[in-house]
């Protein structure tokens, strides 16, 4: 059970496996007036970055789930890096299904909502490991400008233009699943631009040390078709935020 492993050449340098920065990332943590102590859930939780540094900046606790072994060891070096290894800890499993041993304050799932086969799916499973009135983080796409056919709803990477919602339609969504919206941090394009661009220079990197490995021809086509497919499309129709939920 793992990752494959293009995504972990495409991310090979990412502390945070989407389009959220460290300054957004803090001023999100900063954003939830949560209490040192309180007790984090993070589904598919990447290379641990939220977890690590939320534990050292604001005293949290918790655990990351991810299927990635890389990425997992990723977060168990930033833990001993950042000295919150006494206070956070990262499994190699599937987030998909994965409930907490005891009620959590936060349960997260930060860009993966597909281990719950979307939102209300993602949401259903991150309750069950909330205690009643904690908070819940969404990661989710959506569409800046809503795309004008199917062609460029693939050209963004998504399979259909249904599979995303217009920002108000998503936080509508989040309304009508039962929960008030009572945070967001959305990326920006300069944020986007940072995230797909560094993928660019993982991508040429691997390819300088590795040009006989199985995966270079697909690595050598996604380093010359992303950068302008991200600039024609990316950039300007996909859209990205993490919502803060509470039930009602």
């Amino acid at each position: 059970m793992d990752l494959p492993r293009i995504f972990t050449i495409r991310e090979s340098s990412h502390r945070i496996h989407n389009p959220m920065t460290a300054e957004k990332l803090a001023a999100l943590g900063a954003s939830l007036h949560l209490a040192p102590g309180t007790r984090v859930l993070d589904l598919a939780s990447g290379s641990g970055e939220m977890l690590c540094t939320w534990a050292r900046d604001l005293g949290f606790t918790g655990t990351g789930v991810d299927i990635s072994t890389v990425f997992t060891e990723q977060a168990r070096a930033r833990a001993a890096e950042l000295g919150v290894a006494d206070r956070v800890e990262f499994l190699h499993g599937d987030a998909a299904g994965h409930v907490a041993d005891r009620p959590v304050d936060l349960a997260a799932c930060v860009g993966a909502t597909w281990i719950g086969d979307g939102v209300a799916g993602t949401a259903a499973l991150l309750d069950r490991s909330l205690r009643p009135g904690g908070l819940m983080l969404i990661g989710e796409p959506y569409w800046r400008r809503t795309p004008p056919d199917e062609e460029t709803a693939r050209a963004c990477h998504a399979a259909s233009v249904s599979d995303f919602l217009p920002l108000a339609d998503l936080i509508e969504q989040f309304q009508e699943l039962g929960y008030d919206v009572v945070q967001m941090m959305l990326a920006d394009q300069d944020s986007w631009d940072r995230y797909a661009a560094a993928q660019w220079l993982n991508m040429r990197r691997w390819l300088d040390r590795n040009p006989d490995d199985e995966l270079a021809p697909q690595v050598r086509e996604e380093l010359t078709t992303e950068p302008a497919r991200h600039a024609r499309y990316g950039r300007e129709y996909l859209g990205w935020g993490v919502f803060a939920l509470m039930k009602r």
